[in-house]
């Protein structure tokens, strides 16, 4: 009998966002900024712990504010995730590597985030790139997350 394919997904979503790369990559380097525009919409968010370096690593927990139709990943309406600072390169890059708190099988494993700061004349195209997504994240479910996200990013950044 064949083992069934190793589905790794990969989901992208991207936005201009009115501003430079650097005011952009400074965001994510303060905790109270990154923590005031990361969750998507429907969610509040907490840093637990939070080392801005490559090699340093973070804690932050999601908090669903609305009824959900799906349970969150660590408890009934939280998401709480370990990340590492992979690679930091001052106003062009940040890569993540991201874990769930999950009981979940679904849920686990090692999703490596990308976010790519390019200035254009218009300011800064923005794209987040997720590899090996989960597969008990929803495709439809994170690109609507990963949009509400760079609409926060802008809100806050513009």
């Amino acid at each position: 009998m064949a083992s069934a394919p190793n589905n790794k997904r990969t989901d992208s979503a991207s936005r201009v966002i009115m501003t430079s790369p650097q005011t952009i990559y400074q965001s994510f380097l303060n905790p109270e900024a990154l923590v005031s525009w990361l969750p998507p919409k429907g969610m509040s968010g907490h840093i637990d712990m939070f080392e801005p370096h490559e090699g340093g690593t973070y804690r932050v927990t999601l908090t669903y504010e609305i009824d959900q139709s799906n349970p969150g990943k660590t408890s009934e309406n939280t998401d709480v995730a370990q990340g590492k600072f992979v690679e930091l390169v001052p106003d062009k890059r940040i890569v993540q590597s991201v874990e769930f708190d999950s009981e979940d099988p679904a849920f686990s494993g090692e999703m490596t985030q990308k976010w790519l700061l390019e200035a254009i004349p218009e300011g800064t195209k923005v794209t987040i790139v997720c590899e090996n997504v989960p597969e008990g994240i929803r495709k439809g479910d994170h690109d609507t997350g990963l949009r509400s996200t760079l609409e926060n990013l802008a809100n806050f950044t513009e």
